[in-house]
């Protein structure tokens, strides 16, 4: 594993952890869970924003991605459940949590234990230790009484597995509604993952992964999430091992199945949950005249390339960023691109990224760098007059994670800079 690409694990690692080498308490981890999935469908991000900077310049990069959720709650001690699931059975917690149906609109809120006590019954049997929950309780912490979530250790007889849940609200216009989709595989490798829509609305995603995409580490990560039309986010992870990072594996998978995954995030003893955490506030989104959405970088892209070289395998994953491959006939090569508005950004990143970086004679500042690896990624990082920033990166390998099948990148450096200063990227638009 190279540095670069140990920067990159550790950086997201600490985006979505609040702080690598932070060790929380169990309760607070279970808030922490939230963050699993983007974590997972964004690391191949960082290869061309965080890797290609430092410090806090990568941090202001890459920051939006991160989930910031602490939380408060009490052990439940060791326990064994008997209770198989299903997405139509009652739950087992049902004495301790009153129906969403008939919750008032300030339902009362929900405690740690009883977050714990439903996460449990709706497990297969096993034995089940260092149980902690999160309740919707007000506390004076971050995300305190809008989040609810339980960690615990799970044994099938087959060797211990980490398990978390998480469970929060999204406002109506918020755009993790949509992105609940299965991860571009040219830049997430896994096994496997199912994507579909639920009855009335909402979708559920399934996905079958590793706890590191390069699978440095052979721990496997297998993920739920249901975002319901209500706005309900459910979701439960799972490894196959007694904890997400650091530990040997203890058996070969998870223990929970992709159905027993589905039947849990879907089961109505969470409605109480949910009915519990207030209403959240509409998400302040930004002004579409400074924000590029992934279909226009592609089409702005696809104008700028070199004649013969056409995108194909196009990819996004949200607005101010796409991806796509080419081929020359030599061997495909995955091209990313990340357009942001920078024009308020702190004086002292932007010296950090370009402070050796060329002038152009329209004054956008341009640098070029090499990441090595197999495969290696070139960049060229641009920053606009209007502050307009435009990353563009090549790999020698059609996707972000297999070995190189060409000594170089279809588009060389110049090429890249044509690209990525042309003066068609403007931040008005």
């Amino acid at each position: 594993m190279s540095e670069p690409d140990k920067f990159e694990d550790d950086l997201l690692y600490a985006l979505t952890r609040t702080g690598e080498g932070f060790h929380p308490e169990q309760a607070d981890r279970a808030a922490l869970v939230a963050g699993g999935y983007q974590r997972g469908r964004r690391r191949w991000r960082r290869r061309s924003t965080a890797a290609v900077v430092g410090g806090a310049a990568a941090l202001a990069l890459v920051g939006t991605g991160a989930v910031y959720l602490t939380g408060s709650g009490s052990s439940a001690g060791t326990a064994t459940v008997a209770v198989a699931s299903t997405a139509a059975a009652p739950s087992a917690a049902g004495t301790a949590l009153t129906p969403a149906s008939a919750a008032a609109p300030t339902a009362k809120p929900v405690t740690g234990p009883e977050v714990l006590a439903a996460f449990q019954a709706l497990l297969p049997k096993g034995r089940v230790t260092d149980g902690k929950g999160t309740g919707t309780e007000p506390t004076d912490k971050p995300g305190g009484g809008v989040y609810a979530g339980a960690t615990l250790l799970f044994d099938d007889g087959q060797g211990q597995a980490a398990m978390g849940i998480s469970l929060t609200r999204l406002a109506p216009n918020d755009p993790n509604r949509a992105q609940n989709t299965c991860p571009d595989k040219k830049l997430v490798p896994y096994d496997a993952c199912t994507a579909t829509g639920l009855p009335g609305g909402g979708s559920l995603t399934v996905l079958q992964g590793y706890e590191y995409p390069d699978r440095h580490v052979s721990t496997k990560w297998w993920n739920a999430k249901l975002i319901g039309q209500d706005g309900r986010q459910i979701e439960l992870s799972e490894w196959n091992a007694p904890a997400e990072k650091g530990a040997p594996d203890s058996r070969p998978t998870p223990p929970l199945s992709p159905e027993q995954l589905r039947a849990i995030v879907t089961d109505k003893a969470w409605d109480a949950v949910i009915a519990s955490i207030p209403e959240p506030k509409p998400v302040k989104l930004p002004d579409p005249g400074t924000v590029y959405t992934a279909q226009e970088i592609l089409d702005t892209t696809a104008k700028l390339l070199p004649g013969g070289l056409t995108e194909t395998e196009t990819g996004s994953d949200g607005t101010g960023y796409a991806n796509f491959v080419l081929d020359d006939g030599k061997g495909k090569s995955l091209v990313q691109l990340n357009v942001q508005d920078w024009s308020r950004g702190s004086d002292k990143t932007k010296e950090e990224l370009f402070g050796t970086a060329r002038t152009l004679p329209d004054g956008t500042k341009a640098v070029a760098r090499k990441e090595g690896g197999n495969p290696g990624m070139w960049t060229v990082d641009t920053l606009h007059p209007d502050g307009l920033r435009v990353v563009i990166s090549s790999f020698n390998s059609g996707t972000q994670k297999t070995p190189a099948t060409r000594k170089a990148p279809v588009l060389t450096d110049d090429q890249m800079q044509a690209i990525a200063a042309a003066p068609v990227w403007k931040l008005g638009k």
